[in-house]
Formats: C-alpha cells, sequence, structure tokens
C-alpha cells in the first residue's frame, strides 16, 4: 500500500506514547530536506508509558518489518507512513503519527 516516505523528523510512538527515532537514518536521500529512514534501520523508543508489574515492558527499540515494495535506498526498501513496525520487547506496534506528504513511494 502507498504510504508517504518517512524521514528523521516524522513523528512515530509506540502504542503507549513513548517517542520512536530512527538509529541511523539513510543520508543519500533527503525529503523536506532531512535523511529517510529505511525498514533496516531499527528505532530507539524513549518514554513509553507500559510498565507492567511482571512481563514485557516499557517499548525498547522497534523493527520495521513492512515498508515500499518498489522504492529502495542503499539497498533497503524505505519506511512509508503505512509501513508496519514492532516494538520490542512487548510486540506492539509502532503508529506513525505525521510525516512530509510530498514524497509517496509504494
Amino acid at each position: 500500500m502507498p504510504g508517504p516516505i518517512l524521514h528523521i523528523g516524522a513523528t512515530v510512538m509506540c502504542s503507549h506514547g513513548g517517542q520512536a527515532l530512527p538509529t541511523a537514518p539513510s543520508p543519500r536521500v533527503l525529503v523536506s530536506g532531512m535523511p529517510i529512514t529505511t525498514i533496516a534501520v531499527p528505532y530507539t523508543v524513549a518514554g513509553c508509558a507500559f510498565a507492567p508489574p511482571v512481563g514485557n515492558g516499557p517499548c525498547v527499540t522497534a523493527q520495521w518489518v513492512v515498508g515500499a515494495v518498489q522504492v529502495i535506498s542503499e539497498g533497503q526498501p524505505v519506511a512509508i507512513l503505512t509501513g508496519t513496525a514492532v516494538c520490542a520487547p512487548t510486540g506492539t506496534p509502532l503508529l506513525p503519527v505525521m510525516a512530509q506528504m510530498r514524497v509517496i513511494a509504494s
């Protein structure tokens, strides 16, 4: 499914409200003047509010598992707003909230 390409300035959160940021954006491609991210790049999550008394929280990292099919950067599919990412250790999804809307990838 096509979607806007995620870049370093995109707002991405875990399901519990933590802020997710890419660890190493792809500097070869810029959108809105900022580097994009690919699905190979892990995200770090800070401020996750999920703190069960026993179990698998809070969210610490996340990894994209579904991104663009036809658009790649540095040999990897680009991360898109409509893609899918999973947080660790909780297994909950990342929620891209806001991204640039000019460049769409499918």
